[in-house]
């Protein structure tokens, strides 16, 4: 696929820069064995392919995916990460899938799982065999052969938060480095991918990752890297956006999202945008953080929120709010799922989509998810570039505008279970404000515009001269 850059505000960006991505775990979704037997390949590729068009039809120009490399369960304990799990096909299978992505103008983006290995990884293999005189020793963390692992390997080693199938990779190792780089660079030779999620991004070492932005933008001058990082300040991993990765994962929005709907209190989301991304101050201001309201390691976001309409207005601040907006497959239609204890199972759970699009046809969620898509590509300008200006702010009412010199577009979004009437001051005197939903000029009197807004509702004006 071809360099794809976009002129905003005299700025040149990259395509990642007015994404809206697809999340999809490929293990769950195609219904694979949670355990991989090492059995013959099953080619569950075919049943990816036709998630495209739908993904394409919802505005998405982008996919996560992952992960998707040989491994022994969840995909995060990899076992080959030259091969492509045989639980869903192999490199051939995925070299078509991104093909055909490429082909409907969908980005490709996959995990890589730098943090750690599984057990059965061949370094981790020959330090069974071979003991001291391994000579991958040094590959891994903490590996003390006076120690013993729950394994019973007869030495001990580090573990990713304790768990002992995820062995700590030493990333001080020039080996480890070394190898690793060349993982990425046979996946954009092989693969063509776009990109790539960094798994426990939180837990690497930043040498490491400055020395992967440097490698990946040599290979492929538009490639997009960006973390999982949960907690801390995000700024610490995209510094000067030049040096480290593109962006990483807003869990901090994530859960003002459905909080703040459920206490009905919009000051947490507004403060935690103010915080980020003000005009005066915000601490992100300028980055492009990941946003999303569920995914393959969080409850599903129809089963967090307590009024089930909130999922609208939710969705809208998805898409509206400074970010790149991310839809975890079938959450669009509202599918449920809760962790049980230690078990993400209910997350990741087998969709088969010609089936489910015939049963959701009519899903008002799904309608909105797709309108929003449609929306974010029709306002790219100010959604993806945009300033962020907050103009109205109650417990129950919230309502901001995104703005370029050349478009503008004002949110307002309502949580109460009623209809209510709201007046807002408008951002810019001598304007037009055009309601999308019914195409008609709002009048301004005194500086402000005067709306009714549906219980759980959600209205966008477009600021035309």
């Amino acid at each position: 696929m071809s360099k794809s850059y976009s002129q905003a505000g005299g700025m040149i960006m990259a395509w990642y820069e007015e994404a809206v991505f697809y999340h999809i775990y490929p293990i769950g979704m195609t219904g694979a064995p949670r355990e991989n037997k090492g059995e013959e390949v099953v080619h569950r590729f075919e049943e990816l392919d036709k998630w495209l068009p739908h993904i394409a039809d919802l505005g998405c120009t982008a996919i996560y995916i992952g992960p998707l490399f040989e491994s022994s369960t969840h995909g995060y304990d990899t076992k080959d990460y030259k091969v492509v799990d045989r639980r869903l096909g192999d490199n051939e299978d995925f070299k078509r899938f991104v093909r055909k992505a490429h082909e409907a103008g969908i980005r490709v983006v996959v995990d890589g799982v730098f943090n750690h290995t599984g057990r059965e990884f061949f370094a981790f293999q020959d330090i069974q065999k071979n003991r001291e005189q391994s000579p991958y020793c040094s590959w891994y963390k903490g590996v003390n052969f006076g120690w013993n692992s729950p394994y019973n390997d007869g030495f001990g080693y580090e573990a990713w938060r304790n768990c002992f199938e995820l062995v700590n990779l030493n990333l001080w190792e020039p080996a480890v480095r070394e190898y690793l780089l060349g993982v990425i660079d046979f996946w954009i030779d092989t693969f063509d991918i776009d990109g790539i999620r960094l798994d426990c991004a939180d837990c690497l070492e930043f040498s490491f990752m400055e020395e992967m932005r440097k490698r990946t933008r040599e290979k492929k001058e538009d490639f997009w890297l960006m973390g999982e990082v949960i907690h801390g300040d995000y700024s610490r991993y995209i510094q000067d956006g030049q040096k480290m990765l593109h962006s990483v994962t807003n869990y901090e929005l994530h859960k003002g999202l459905y909080s703040g709907h459920n206490d009905h209190n919009y000051f947490e989301i507004a403060h935690t945008i103010r915080r980020e991304f003000d005009e005066n101050g915000g601490i992100y201001k300028g980055m492009k953080l990941y946003s999303f309201v569920d995914n393959h390691d969080v409850d599903r976001i129809i089963s967090k929120i307590q009024v089930k309409d909130h999922i609208f207005p939710i969705y809208t601040l998805l898409f509206t709010l400074p970010g790149i907006p991310s839809i975890y497959y079938g959450s669009e239609w509202g599918i449920e799922g809760r962790k049980e204890g230690g078990n993400d199972d209910p997350l990741r759970p087998a969709v088969e989509i010609e089936e489910a699009l015939n049963k959701e046809k009519d899903s008002k969620i799904m309608q909105h998810v797709k309108w929003l898509g449609n929306l974010h590509k029709k306002y790219t300008d100010c959604l993806a570039y945009g300033r962020y200006r907050e103009l109205l702010l109650t417990n129950r009412q919230y309502a901001f505008v995104r703005f370029t010199q050349e478009q503008g577009l004002v949110v307002a979004v309502n949580n109460d279970e009623q209809e209510v009437n709201i007046s807002i001051p408008v951002p810019f005197e001598n304007k037009r404000y055009i309601n999308l939903e019914t195409e008609e000029q709002i009048p301004v009197e005194g500086g402000r515009i005067c709306l009714t807004m549906k219980a759980a509702g959600s209205t966008f004006i477009e600021i035309r001269e």
